[in-house]
């Protein structure tokens, strides 16, 4: 099967387009940059680009499939010729949903949590060499490339996202999925530029739900009252299964999970990160995992990339940095932070970036959000402002939405790491959250 990618060089795009060349298929692709470590590992595989840019010339008859990522636009040149010669053009989720739709899709769901739960059910599997495709939003350890597609695998695991498919398929991602076992992990307002108002968002999940096919099987989180009104409110038929937090203790800073079996030592900490663990559970039972199975994989499972994860430092500092951007997302990192290191002085760093977090109407959602730290501090960017066509927004108004008076803020970045540098990183603990790079501060010296 001979298939091209528009803008191949995406985090998701180009492990799908490397999961299709490790299948057979022939792979070609274009965009207009791409960064590492995409770069290099399209390059190995063969399938990196061999200059930037759009060319038309590369969509021939013969293509059996185009599949357009979210980066190009609408009027891409390619996209065109694609159009004109008539061509099958697929977004990304529903290339996967072809490549899997005669399998049993697991498909995991969520406000947050979404990925840490892919990959905790993933490393399960993984651990008990049980086979299964899969696509999942971040690096794991032990896999090689975050997408894989077989002929022969039954079952196929994917993190279900509500954001746009395509810029032709303005669809929430995971409506094209039709789950036969579903997770829903929580619901918090997000991607604001997509979806205007609350109800709109959660009008997704509802879809979502709906979705499931006749007879399949829906596990929520139960302490998520928007979640459990979605549930309640479906009309069509499945089973439901609910989870909440389990039972936990922390002894000289290692977290325990208290099971009928004993106590289970984690390398993970955080009550999210429990409730995580709780969903996948039920997961992997559906799955034919038994739950002492299950538990003697988990404690060996270290977090996804970017969720909590610890930063080796030169100078032995605690750093750990999060992918955390969205209201819900800080709030649940902070909280998992200030319990695990009570004893410790805590700073916590937060960039906002993204069109959501610099919306002066969707500031209103982080209240509080940095509470438990003794220092706290938010970067954003004023150029970054300017580039998204976007108000200025004033050190003092970041202050009242957070509802912390006690806030630093910083507005440029020479300012940050200038603070940075004056700072003792063996003097108390770091918790670095963005899905950025504050720019451009180096968290291991």
């Amino acid at each position: 099967m001979k298939t091209h990618f528009i803008a191949i060089g995406g985090s998701a795009m180009h492990n799908l387009a490397i999961a299709l060349k490790d299948k057979g298929y022939q792979v070609t692709g274009s965009d207009d940059a791409i960064f590492e470590p995409s770069k290099t590992r399209l390059e190995k595989k063969g399938i990196l680009p061999q200059e930037m840019g759009w060319f038309p010339e590369k969509i021939t008859p013969d293509i059996d499939a185009v599949i357009l990522g979210m980066h190009a636009h609408q009027d891409n040149p390619e996209l065109a010729r694609a159009k004109e010669l008539g061509l099958k053009i697929y977004s990304y989720p529903e290339f996967l949903y072809e490549q899997s739709k005669n399998k049993t899709r697991v498909v995991i769901a969520g406000s947050h949590g979404k990925t840490t739960i892919t990959s905790m059910i993933l490393h399960v599997l993984n651990f008990h060499q049980k086979d299964v495709d899969f696509m999942v939003g971040a690096q794991l350890e032990g896999f090689d490339c975050m997408v894989k597609l077989t002929q022969d695998n039954d079952f196929m695991v994917l993190e279900g996202d509500e954001y746009l498919s395509s810029p032709i398929d303005l669809r929430s991602k995971f409506l094209l999925y039709q789950p036969n076992i579903a997770l829903m992990s929580g619901i918090a307002w997000d991607h604001i530029n997509v979806f205007k108002t609350f109800d709109d968002y959660i009008d997704q999940f509802r879809k979502f739900v709906a979705s499931i096919t006749a007879g399949g099987v829906l596990v929520y989180n139960e302490e998520d009252p928007e979640v459990v009104k979605v549930v309640e409110n479906a009309e069509n038929y499945f089973r439901k299964i609910p989870y909440k937090t389990p039972e936990y203790e922390i002894n000289n800073g290692k977290v325990y999970l208290k099971t009928e079996m004993g106590d289970v030592p984690l390398s993970v900490f955080g009550a999210h990160n429990l409730l995580n663990l709780e969903g996948a559970r039920h997961i992997c039972q559906q799955l034919g995992i038994m739950d002492e199975d299950f538990y003697e994989a988990i404690m060996s499972f270290k977090g996804a990339s970017k969720r909590l994860e610890k930063v080796e430092r030169e100078d032995k500092g605690i750093l750990y940095k999060d992918f955390a951007h969205a209201p819900s997302k800080v709030k649940a990192a902070v909280k998992a932070f200030a319990e695990q290191f009570k004893n410790n002085k805590k700073y916590g760093f937060l960039e906002l970036h993204t069109y959501s977090s610099l919306n002066p109407a969707f500031l209103e959602q982080y209240d509080h959000a940095m509470d438990g730290l003794e220092e706290a501090v938010v970067f954003y960017s004023e150029d970054a402002l300017k580039i998204k066509r976007m108000e200025p927004i004033s050190p003092e108004f970041i202050k009242e939405k957070f509802k912390n008076e006690k806030l630093k803020v910083f507005t440029n970045a020479e300012d940050l790491h200038a603070y940075w540098n004056t700072l003792d990183k063996t003097d108390g603990v770091y918790l670095m959250m963005s899905s950025g790079n504050f720019g451009g501060l180096d968290l291991t010296k």
